[in-house]
């Protein structure tokens, strides 16, 4: 496989023009999204239905599945699969239970309490792309910590098959996972729905899951009608840092594995080897041939780059310039690493830690940050779910001490309305304990 860039030694200068990413044109897509969005506010239900017609080719009679309807569909999936399905669940759920957090409670000074308390927000969406790979497994990634912080409305959206029909494999999961509206809705319309709320498909405070670019600017836009979303979001991407001690095969499996999600994913690797690269594009260009998704891999990889670095520091120092998504690190200074770790979404290290174990099982979220948002946002984890309430009790001795503090800053920035309700509390207390 000798298409995969190969760069050696490269100058600081030059890292900016080789780690950049593929780009998303976004204002080709949000007159699309806009023009949905309006459509849906005004028609509802009627108005996902015929783009539903229009984008996948299927025609509806009704969006959300019943509780017999999802049984059904459900019944489908092999055994073999429903096991493995409820090893996951048991993992992630492990996982995202050991989150939870209790409430923090301090007495700041005498007489001033205060406190903070998790709740979970009321009602969440959840998109799961369908089509060439219907995302069974993010359901199990998004519904499970919904579940666990105590969402009252799980409303999950996934576009119909072309008989009209959802996935088994997501049938059973959100099943099992508690998901309380399941819909055949897919694309722009889908977020739409879950954003204003039509006669079927609640409206949420807040939207999680991946998508393509539509989905992607749908979820921006969201955000602009009130609605939350759970990060950014681009094309899936991986980085490996490798060495001798790593093996090609392996590594080659691991950037395979990243690169047939799409042809605008991006899979790089870093190493301080010099024959390393050359060894991992011939694992790359075997596995290749053999894989039902090789197109797409083939295309992801024109976005790919293997490079060679002096050493442990440079290494260290282009993880954090790219901020990847995924990070593997199979290497004899994997300490230093970690040490020197700033950015990324999830980390796996040694030669029996593969991505793909992540994506499904392991138990940590795949639903991450990528195109560098590994730089300010963390993947989704229980705190997702939940937002935080403050509380205070201040007692009259707490508010003597406190409160000429609160009036000099007030009138510091003269606000003095706010001097004033402080001002009048202390009048208060020092009329009530006058003697007479």
């Amino acid at each position: 496989m000798k298409d995969v860039k190969v760069y050696r030694y490269p100058e600081t200068s030059e890292w900016s023009a080789l780690l950049s990413r593929p780009q998303m044109d976004a204002t080709r897509v949000e007159d699309t999204v806009k023009t949905i969005f309006d459509a849906v506010a005004q028609e509802g239900d009627n108005a996902v239905l015929r783009y539903t017609r229009a984008f996948d080719n299927v025609t509806l009679e009704a969006l959300p599945l019943t509780p017999a309807e999802i049984q059904t569909q459900a019944a489908k999936v092999p055994q073999a699969l429903k096991a493995a399905i409820d090893l996951a669940y048991q993992n992630i759920y492990a996982f995202h239970e050991a989150q939870r957090t209790g409430p923090v409670h301090l007495e700041t000074m005498p007489g001033v309490e205060c406190w903070q308390e998790k709740k979970a927000i009321d009602k969440v969406g959840i998109y799961i792309p369908g089509g060439t790979a219907p995302l069974f497994s993010t359901v199990l990634m998004l519904a499970i910590p919904a579940r666990i912080a105590g969402c009252r409305e799980v409303v999950l959206c996934s576009p119909p098959d072309r008989d009209g029909s959802l996935h088994p494999a997501i049938c059973y999961a959100a099943w099992k996972c508690g998901v309380t509206t399941l819909c055949k809705a897919g694309g722009i319309q889908a977020i739409a729905a879950m954003t204003f709320g039509t006669a079927s498909i609640p409206a949420v405070y807040k939207i999680f899951g991946p998508g393509n670019q539509y989905v992607t600017q749908a979820k921006q836009w969201a955000t602009r009608l009130g609605v939350a979303i759970d990060m950014p979001a681009g094309p899936s991407e991986l980085m490996v840092v490798a060495d001798q001690t790593a093996y090609p095969e392996f590594v080659a499996s691991d950037l395979l594995s990243q690169a047939e999600h799409g042809p605008d994913s991006q899979v790089l690797l870093l190493t301080d080897q010099p024959d390393l690269p050359a060894r991992v594009q011939e694992a790359l260009g075997r596995q290749l041939e053999a894989l039902p998704r090789k197109e797409i891999a083939r295309a992801a990889l024109e976005n790919s780059t293997l490079v060679v670095l002096s050493g442990k520091q440079e290494l260290a120092d282009m993880i954090n310039a790219y901020g990847p998504e995924h990070l593997i690190i199979a290497h004899r200074d994997e300490d230093f690493l970690l040490g020197e770790l700033r950015n990324a979404g999830s980390v796996f290290l040694g030669n029996y830690s593969p991505e793909s174990a992540g994506d499904y099982a392991s138990g940590t979220n795949h639903t991450l940050p990528t195109h560098g948002y590994a730089r300010q946002y963390s993947g989704v984890n229980l705190d997702h779910f939940t937002k935080a309430i403050t509380y205070q009790r201040i007692q009259p001795d707490g508010i003597r001490v406190l409160g000429p503090a609160v009036e000099e800053m007030a009138a510091a920035e003269g606000l003095q309305a706010h001097k004033n309700a402080v001002t009048l509390r202390l009048q208060a207390l020092n009329v009530n304990t006058r003697t007479p």
